[in-house]
């Protein structure tokens, strides 16, 4: 593909379309970020990344005069690829909204012509797809679904080495995204634009259930006084069919629920796997204090909580089940004191201060830096990920 192509990544601010922007300015491509933050796009235009990504400083410092943020429709108009990584969010009954990312296709219809290429990043249900079609039917048909699968926090490592999903519905849509990808991931999958959804969705509900499954064995353990991590590591040693079971912990996030959820709504409900791994990963805040008032006196007890992210070492609160536990401790009126190694929260505190300070330690976000700290024995540890050395 031609270095002089124009590409426009609309939410380009954001977690998955500022590295993917960063990713294709150093191929060269002229990258616009449409962004409406303007915050974000000060900072982005300034040399300063919005949040932290392992590499984008030093990434965006090299390339910036490839990349640029900002709001103007002319950028639409004008660029050869327009990339969508606007989110796609369920509401509090968990349900997806996507009434303004559609409404994001008739926007657009006014505005692009037929010799744009649009591909679709956003995690859609099967079906979302097929309507934006229809939305942009007489302008556009070069629509292509090409599904994200980084790890927010080290999408620069990764982006080069998954491979990527390819769909779309006609010849220059795939053709045209394969080309993109290929100069940027070292394997593009070419499937069909329902196959690419799905590949999405079961992707993220598979490492839910996941959690959700360690989350129920790590429940069991507490219940009968017995530690997860031992009976974990004595379930793995050796064994290898059971090497892939994950730490028990806050499952969370802007991505995992959602799309576990988008799968549900997909199949009208019929999925109690799914449903059943959402009262379990959200229910292991009220457990944890559950159990604590059970074992405890908690009106004479002060209460830690290390790490308020929704996972470990990024700076985004999203979604996160700390605040959850948060809640519900401070719902009973208990001294709880914070901290974390990315957020700056308002009621902060170091972590040596933290532990200081409190009886009862909740380990909520594994960050690398807590696997080094000490912790008295005379404090009470409650490490759901196990990284902690007794």
């Amino acid at each position: 593909m031609s270095q002089n192509k124009k590409i426009c990544i609309i939410g380009g601010g954001g977690h998955v379309g500022f590295p993917l922007g960063l990713v294709l300015a150093s191929k060269k491509y002229s990258v616009y970020l449409y962004e409406k933050n303007k915050i974000i796009c000060k900072k982005i235009n300034s040399g300063k990344i919005p949040y932290f990504e392992i590499g984008a400083k030093n990434y965006l410092k090299k390339y910036k005069k490839k990349i640029l943020a900002g709001y103007d429709n002319i950028y639409l108009s004008n660029s050869d690829i327009i990339i969508v990584s606007i989110g796609t969010p369920v509401d509090k009954k968990y349900k997806p909204e996507l009434k303004k990312f559609l409404e994001l296709f008739f926007f657009l219809k006014k505005i692009i012509n037929k010799k744009q290429t649009i591909i679709i990043r956003s995690s859609v249900y099967p079906g979302i797809t097929d309507k934006i079609k229809k939305i942009l039917k007489g302008v556009n048909d070069n629509i292509s679904y090409c599904p994200e699968r980084i790890l927010q926090g080290k999408a620069l490592i990764e982006l080069p080495k998954l491979p990527q999903i390819i769909s779309g519905y006609n010849k220059k849509s795939i053709e045209v995204s394969k080309k993109l990808f290929n100069s940027i991931s070292n394997k593009t999958i070419i499937t069909s634009v329902l196959e690419a959804e799905l590949v999405k969705l079961f992707s993220n509900a598979w490492r839910y259930i996941n959690f959700a499954a360690s989350n129920q064995f790590f429940m069991i353990c507490q219940n009968f006084n017995i530690d997860f991590k031992r009976v974990r590591s004595f379930m793995m040693d050796g064994y290898e069919r059971n090497s892939t079971l994950p730490n028990a912990g806050f499952a969370a996030g802007p991505c995992l629920l959602k799309d576990t959820m988008q799968l549900s709504h997909f199949v009208k409900k019929r999925f109690p796997l799914g449903i059943e791994s959402l009262n379990i990963n959200e229910g292991l805040p009220l457990h944890l204090v559950k159990t604590l008032n059970k074992n405890y006196n908690l009106k004479n007890k002060k209460i830690g909580i290390l790490g308020l992210t929704f996972k470990s070492d990024v700076d985004d609160i999203r979604d996160s089940l700390s605040f959850k536990l948060l809640k519900i401790l401070k719902k009973q009126s208990l001294k709880v004191f914070v901290s974390d190694e990315f957020y700056n929260h308002s009621e902060g505190i170091s972590k040596e201060n933290l532990i200081k300070k409190s009886d009862i330690i909740i380990v909520a976000v594994p960050h690398t830096k807590y696997k080094k700290i000490k912790i008295p024995k005379n404090k009470v540890i409650i490490d759901t990920w196990g990284i902690i050395k007794k």
